[in-house]
């Protein structure tokens, strides 16, 4: 299974998080950066894929109005697709 951390103490900009899911699920280079892209690659493969949220009051601060956007897309996906996994940690360490 391939899996995407991302760390609301390591993610400072959507462009990060981007950056994150293309390396950790080996995007391809015309990969959009926009959550209408990943939306798109999320569906279409046919691999196990995890997806691990920690410190996700920063993360949401970071992302600003994308993160409603993304957790809509991570649940659709949980709904819709087999083998989609998704773990939120909500606290981080203090």
């Amino acid at each position: 299974m391939k899996t995407v951390f991302l760390d609301g103490n390591r993610i400072e900009t959507a462009e990060m998080m981007h950056a994150e899911f293309k390396a950790a699920l080996d995007f391809p280079e015309w990969y959009g950066n926009n959550l209408d892209a990943l939306h798109d690659l999320l569906t279409e493969s046919t691999e196990p894929i995890g997806v691990i949220l920690v410190n996700t009051d920063k993360l949401s601060e970071a992302l600003g109005r994308r993160w409603t956007a993304l957790l809509r897309l991570l649940v659709d996906l949980k709904r819709s697709r087999e083998r989609f996994y998704v773990l939120m940690e909500p606290f981080g360490e203090e």
